[in-house]
This record gives structure tokens, C-alpha cells and sequence, in this order.
């Protein structure tokens, strides 16, 4: 029997890292303090969807260098 497979929506915190442009230990650091892109864990596996890093990078646009964006606080 033959399973099809597709890829999966999750990534991995190192595949992340890089569709990010970031080290895998930034994101692990934002884990830490709650900064970042949502993620999900599957037991001790932390994954991240795709559509929501490609919306935590939507935060951080910018249209000029004095454009303060869209501040958390």
C-alpha cells in the first residue's frame, strides 16, 4: 500500500529560521520571552505555519526608515 504524502504546513524551527532569514536560536529565543511568530508544539516538537510567519513578517513593514509600524505594547 501507498501513502501519498504532501507537504506539510508545519516547519521545523531550523526551516523557519531560514523562510525568516534568521537564526534557528532568535526564534528560540523569542519562545522564550513570548516575542515572535506563533508556533505549536507536538509533544517536544515545536512547529511553525508558514501563513503565520508570513503574517508576523507583515509586522514589520515598513515605509520609511522613520515609520514606527505597528507597536505590541
Amino acid at each position: 500500500m501507498r501513502i501519498e504524502t504532501t507537504p506539510s504546513p508545519y516547519l521545523t524551527t531550523e526551516e523557519a529560521a531560514t523562510y525568516l532569514r534568521l537564526r534557528p536560536s532568535t526564534l528560540e529565543r523569542w519562545r522564550c520571552v513570548g516575542d515572535g511568530p506563533s508556533f505549536r508544539k507536538f509533544g517536544r516538537r515545536v512547529v511553525y505555519l508558514q501563513a503565520e510567519l508570513e503574517a508576523f513578517a507583515e509586522l514589520g513593514r515598513r515605509a520609511s526608515t522613520s515609520d514606527p509600524g505597528v507597536s505590541n505594547c
